[in-house]
């Protein structure tokens, strides 16, 4: 009992030091994570997995040391050695050198030394570390790596090795024991693993024939390579005896250098030139947070100063000494919920590409704990920026109208998403055998792994260029596959069963067990939800419902008015090209709308040079495709995959297009210009939007807000013309004391939907249709009307126009 104790105190006694392979993980959270960057334009991808990553190792290993080791750019002695080395590796894009770069300044801003040497790579700084630090008991060692090279350097509980086994997040601990597990053999046999069957991810060639199951049996029954070929020269019958066929013998002794070159190029050097000391101080006492936030802060990494400081410290709540305001962690508790609410908008509005913003936003802008002097400087932030319209006039009214409709909810046919899921239900077993039966195998269609062998492997399919996953496997996401739709059948069928299993599992199954005892569904609305100033929606998300397709449309039928009421649904038409004709001035595009013409058969008129009598469906489709296309910033590439036909049929109907509607050609010059200069755009009531990623060094980043840039004052416009909507019918339901009468339950893109009592659905409709058109004042409409339908029914998918 009392030598338990003591070992139990020796253990607890004893340091953690963690060596972070910082080239694997960098490398492995930029392919595992999406393409994040700043509003500059600055990539963070792996950045940002590094940074997770560094504060789960914080959370989960607790350490009291943690060291980098890097690659350098320059050859190694292995490449001296065997000029293939790595060569089937592409060079690193420009977007990860930047961030390997950048991600010295995190190093610094969390004390880490780093320890990199020319001619050695980061695995043999980490091996050398541990060589050096083997006689040192009081030392436990934990490796974080992307990879699993290290493992070999895992020595009993002493030295461990803490590694990815999925994406950034997922992680595994491997001791000794856990590492025989795994293979059937000890750490220290890796290398020799590695020289019989090679790495191709290194390009080790090993002995080519034996595959990791012959691997395997030799190493578990002889050991190391060296043993092996002498058991080999001696008895080769003991190598017969344990399943190694004839061939494989012959194999074997006909590449016994290329094993002992490989197992070289696979072992971790443990003698590099270099002297490590532990550092004087733990990281924790070196590390000062307002660096970390300062970093995160510049990386726009907006939530991870909270959660560094929940990892650190917990979360507390304190009174400022100084000014006896309130000083705030991460607990909103603290602060009046209403204010704290009202500082967030305030805050999104200033800068609308902070989306939900957070405590930890406020305190990153403001450069102050106490809350009172974050709201004022926020608040004169919002004045100094000619942001108080959007501020008093449109988002702080709105916030009761969010409240209301979430407390209203909408309600629920639980019966009919029953039916239908099991309608849907059928259809995927359908739609899984037609899949096998194209693939010639069963597989589990639900895997993105299982489907990429499928298709790329089996079948061969494939298009140039085709993004890669983090593991190297050509990607299935359905950006790709729509770029594969056309090669056989197999693809469109697999589309067509994800989004049978998305609209079960994220609406038909989900919802049900989000109702209330009524059977009513309170959506989460946000105010600040998106860049563009639009609400959003979540649990679930009602603004993604699809309404192109006939499964997406049947999901609305379950949404249903309450019994006595019915179903009403008004929703603005073609609003963001009456908002261009506003913005722009386009005398024809303003003619059009004034005459109540059809958008797109007018445009077509002038498009395509015939009268108004000789336009047919396809032109009008075609006018639509590019009157959309023009809104949302679409050039000549773009334009010709959505019409088909060739780029100079394209290029050809945007010259045609900007020389008739000249003054909305105009507009879009101006407000590129304009952004390029200032930053930022404007809709028509002074909401902006940052976009300082047309300063971008980055092609597709700078291109990207370009389009985005043309689009946001009409969209953004559009999204402030509903929410002043919203705001005038709900006070005139409230004013008129209506609300047992009209209940508006949800809002979603331009439309806005209500149950409203039987009987009065046209004398009520004609009312918010009114409000809804004449929201905008005649000096800013240019004598537009901004034409409302409205339309009714039992449920959302099955209402019908109404006369009025």
């Amino acid at each position: 009992m009392q030598e338990t104790e003591k070992n139990k105190s020796k253990k607890e006694s004893k340091r953690r030091l963690v060596l972070l392979d910082a080239h694997a993980i960098l490398h492995r959270a930029y392919h595992a994570l999406p393409e994040f960057s700043t509003a500059k334009g600055e990539p963070t991808g792996a950045l940002y997995g590094l940074s997770t990553m560094i504060l789960k190792i914080i959370s989960d290993l607790k350490p009291d040391f943690v060291i980098a080791a890097y690659d350098l750019p320059s050859p190694t002695y292995r490449h001296e050695a065997y000029e293939a080395y790595k060569a089937g590796r592409k060079k690193a894009e420009d977007d990860l050198v930047s961030q390997m770069t950048r991600s010295h300044d995190i190093f610094e801003a969390f004390c880490i030394p780093e320890y990199s040497l020319a001619g050695f790579e980061a695995d043999d700084m980490l091996g050398t570390i541990v060589e050096q630090m083997k006689e040192k008991d009081d030392i436990d060692i934990t490796i974080a790596s992307g990879d699993m090279d290290t493992l070999q350097l895992v020595d009993n509980d002493r030295v461990r090795v803490y590694t990815l086994k999925k994406g950034i997040q997922d992680t595994i601990l491997y001791n000794e024991k856990a590492v025989y597990e795994r293979f059937g053999f000890s750490p220290a046999l890796l290398p020799d693993f590695k020289g019989l069957r090679g790495d191709p991810s290194d390009n080790i060639v090993g002995v080519a024939g034996i595959g990791e199951k012959t691997a395997t049996t030799l190493i578990k029954e002889f050991g190391t390579i060296e043993n092996i070929y002498k058991i080999l020269k001696k008895d080769p019958e003991k190598l017969r005896e344990k399943g190694i066929s004839e061939r494989l013998v012959g194999i074997l002794k006909e590449n016994e250098e290329e094993a002992i070159f490989s197992k070289m190029l696979a072992t971790i050097r443990r003698d590099a030139p270099i002297k490590f000391n532990l550092p004087p101080k733990s990281w924790r006492e070196g590390f000062r947070m307002e660096k970390a936030e300062q970093v995160f802060k510049e990386l726009e990494f907006r939530t991870l100063g909270a959660r560094l400081r929940a990892v650190l410290d917990g979360e507390e709540k304190k009174k400022s000494p100084e000014t006896g305001g309130l000083e705030f962690s991460n607990d909103e508790s603290a602060i009046p919920a209403d204010l704290l609410e009202e500082t967030k908008i305030a805050l999104w509005i200033i800068d609308s590409n902070i989306t939900k913003p957070a405590l930890e936003d406020i305190i990153n802008f403001s450069g102050t704990r106490d809350f009172t002097k974050a709201r004022e400087k926020i608040l004169a932030e919002i004045k100094k920026r000619g942001l108080s319209f959007v501020f008093d006039e449109i988002e702080k009214p709105l916030i009761p109208v969010v409240r209301s409709m979430e407390d209203t909810g909408v309600k629920i046919d639980k019966e009919k998403l029953r039916a239908l899921g099991k309608v849907y239900r059928s259809e995927l077993m359908r739609l899984e055998k037609e899949i096998w039966k194209e693939a010639g195998a069963e597989f589990n269609v639900s895997s993105p792994k299982q489907v990429g062998e499928v298709l790329f492997e089996k079948m061969g399919l494939g298009i140039k260029n085709q993004k890669k996953t983090s593991t190297g496997m050509k990607s299935t996401r359905e950006s790709e596959l729509e770029k594969l739709k056309d090669s056989h059948p197999i693809v469109g069928k697999i589309l067509s069963y994800r989004e049978l299993a998305k609209l079960l599992s994220t609406y038909i199954d989900a919802i049900p067990a989000l109702l209330d005892k009524k059977d009513r569904l309170h959506t989460k609305l946000s105010q600040t939800g998106t860049t563009t100033g639009r609400m959003s929606s979540t649990n679930p998300n009602l603004q993604n419902i699809p309404i192109r397709t006939e499964l997406g449309r049947n999901i609305r039928n379950a949404f249903i008015a309450e019994k006595g009421y019915t179903f009403v649904s008004i929703d603005y038409s073609q609003i963001e090209l009456r908002v261009a004709a506003i913005l722009s001035g386009d005398e024809k595009l303003i003619e059009i709308f004034r005459k109540e013409e059809d958008v797109h058969s007018a445009v077509a008129t002038y498009v395509f040079g015939v009268p108004a009598d000789k336009v047919d469906k396809g032109m009008r489709t075609k006018a639509k495709t590019i009157n959309f296309g023009i809104l949302y910033g679409m050039g000549v590439n773009a334009l010709r995959q959505n019409l088909g036909g060739t780029r100079e049929e394209a290029q050809k109907y945007l010259g045609d297009y900007f020389r008739e509607f000249s003054g909305l050609a105009k507009y879009i010059e101006e407000v590129k210009e304009s952004a390029a200069e200032s930053g930022y755009t404007e809709t028509l009531f002074g909401r902006r939007r940052y976009f300082e990623g047309l300063n971008s060094k980055i092609p597709y980043i700078k291109a990207a807000a370009e389009r985005m840039a043309v689009n946001a004052p009409l969209q953004g416009t559009a999204a402030d013309i509903m929410k002043l909507a919203m705001k005038e019918i709900y006070n005139w339901l409230v004013r008129e004391e209506l609300e047992k009468e009209v209940r508006m339950t949800h809002q979603v893109h331009d439309e806005l939907l209500f149950e409203i009592k039987k009987g009065k659905e046209k004398e009520f409709s004609v009312k918010i249709k009114e409000i809804m058109e004449r929201v905008l004042p005649e000096e800013k409409s240019r004598g537009i009307v901004l034409r409302a339908n409205a339309s009714a029914g039992p449920s959302w998918g099955e209402t019908e126009e109404l006369a009025i």
